[in-house]
């Protein structure tokens, strides 16, 4: 209940775009492998930014 009006913190809303690029990419993979591609280089990008944040807040 507490949680009710928690703002997602920026690692979190990151970890669920970074999430959601992979599920995409693995279904890409079973079609169309350079998409599929495409989509873990964003993916990669995204894991990037959530190491800098967190080596900002250390």
């Amino acid at each position: 209940m507490f949680g009710l009006f928690k703002k997602e913190s920026e690692i979190e809303k990151l970890s669920k775009k970074y999430a959601r690029l992979m599920k995409e990419a693995h279904q890409l993979w079973q079609t169309n492998r350079a998409a599929g591609d495409q989509k873990v280089a964003e993916a990669e990008q995204i894991a990037k930014q959530i190491d800098e944040i967190k080596k900002k807040q250390q």
